[in-house]
């Protein structure tokens, strides 16, 4: 299959995911669009890849980018994902490759940055309403709206990650058919020689970049729901494919209609321009379609989200790094305390601006990469025994390798920062610093109760068993 076919799947016995006994598990094709909700939702929110660098560069950059980016983070969280089948996902990889601190600093900075992601969804969901309902523009109404829909979709985490992974479905369904109707209709108007428009002089470098990381990561954090999925060393390496080819393909179709079909004006090309371009190809109908589908796949993205974050939490407090009432699950086998804790993040996130959100959230976000990628590395290096059913080829050489591309990327999208962008998560990273310490004392102290569950995967006793059979 693809970047697939060279891995290497380890002979082992399948082994369950740490709570087998719950609930129905996450099948392959919800998990897919889970994945796809995670990362992108359609290709809502990339026309500004266009205002900032023409029709060539934005084309350019969502094919060759998922190769710089996209790809080694989705081989590095299928390898890592089947290695540790578990919630706590990437805090995992990081705490057994540098410990608990750090695992814990980086279950800080990837639930902060997917919490502010997530208090994006619902303002944009209301954008795309309030032309046909002005009062949702500001002011009061706005604000019940917000808090009030946030409700309704944490309802639905609450009832269980395989409600959420239908709705996902359902909702990537609706979402990218008009699309592929406004393909369809356009082909008479296209003319090739407007995807090759570009210049160089007139690029604002910062928010090509940044549109196209944000639009085009967080392939990781599907990793916090492998304890939900169906026996999932092998079904989270498939999802993960399947995924990458449709959220690219999601992406670059609707950009090279969107441009080969209407005249050029970079001025026009910012978020909900599709939508305008859909009533030129076909009318108000597909442009009623397009806004619709673009206001369900907002909803799409926040249960995608919100249930990576509050498993995220659940998973944490199984490994000990959280106090034991995180751990506790409803009826519908989804937890409780993180839903809670997520969402009230979101309602109270839900003040910052557009711009504020996505940098902020990349700033945090290239951070927890750092600490993922130097764990990759170090637990091919301290435990190459280790039991890996999907195995990125090429050794520790290779783990490297595939590595240093995204590192760069990253130093590149942090140099962009603003001041302000830069101080706020500077201040949310060392609150961080300083959390871990305090629950630590709190433990010490008996005053909040931590435990590991201890069917949970630990390397050393599992390397030294392959050492005794061997």
């Amino acid at each position: 299959m693809g970047w697939f076919n060279g891995a290497e799947y380890v002979p082992i016995d399948e082994l369950s995911s740490p709570r087998e006994n719950h609930m129905r598990r996450v099948s392959l094709l919800p998990l897919v669009f889970l994945i796809f909700y995670e990362v992108s939702g359609g290709p809502f929110g990339v026309e500004d890849t266009v205002h900032a660098a023409g029709p060539l560069l934005a084309l350019l950059g969502f094919l060759v980018f998922p190769f710089i980016w996209s790809v080694p983070e989705a081989l590095i969280t299928a390898e890592m994902g089947t290695m540790f089948p578990e919630n706590s996902g990437y805090v995992v990889w990081v705490s057994s490759a540098l410990g608990p601190y750090w695992g814990f600093q980086q279950g800080w900075m990837k639930w902060l940055s997917g919490v502010i992601d997530n208090a994006l969804y619902p303002v944009l969901f209301l954008d795309y309403l309030k032309s046909g309902i002005p009062a949702l523009g500001g002011g009061v109404p706005r604000t019940v709206s917000t808090w009030a829909l946030t409700v309704v979709l944490t309802y639905l985490n609450y009832r269980g990650l395989t409600v959420v992974g239908m709705v996902a479905v359902l909702l990537g369904v609706f979402s990218l058919l008009p699309f592929v109707i406004m393909g369809l209709l356009s082909i008479p108007d296209l003319k090739p020689s407007r995807w090759c428009v570009t210049n160089l002089d007139d690029v604002d470098w910062n928010l090509y970049l940044n549109t196209l990381f944000w639009n085009l990561n967080y392939w990781d954090s599907i990793s916090t729901l492998a304890g939900e999925v169906e026996n999932p060393r092998r079904t989270l390496p498939k999802a993960l494919f399947y995924a990458l080819i449709l959220v690219v393909l999601g992406y670059f179709f609707p950009l090279l209609i969107g441009t080969g079909a209407v005249p050029l004006n970079r001025e026009l090309w910012n978020d909900g321009y599709f939508s305008v371009i859909a009533e030129i190809v076909g009318g108000v109908w597909l442009r009623s379609w397009l806004q619709a589908a673009a206001a369900m796949s907002n909803m799409g993205m926040f249960v995608a989200e919100m249930s990576s974050d509050s498993f995220q939490l659940l998973g944490m407090a199984e490994r000990g790094m959280l106090p034991e009432f995180f751990g506790k699950r409803s009826r519908y086998g989804t937890p409780l305390i993180g839903i809670v804790f997520s969402a009230s993040g979101v309602i109270l996130l839900s003040w910052l601006s557009f711009q504020e959100i996505v940098a902020a959230e990349n700033f945090l976000y290239c951070f927890g990469m750092i600490l993922e990628f130097v764990a990759f590395i170090l637990l091919r290096i301290k435990h190459p025994n280790a039991s890996r059913p999907y195995k990125i080829p090429g050794g520790t050489a290779g783990a490297i390798a595939i590595c240093i591309p995204p590192t760069i990327l990253i130093c590149v999208v942090l140099s962009f920062s603003s001041n302000k962008v830069m101080v706020i998560s500077l201040i949310a990273v060392a609150i961080g610093l300083v959390m871990q310490p305090c629950l630590k004392f709190l433990e010490e102290k008996r005053w909040m109760k931590f435990s590991v569950r201890s069917e949970l995967q630990d390397l050393d006793h599992e390397e030294s068993i392959h050492s005794f059979v061997g």
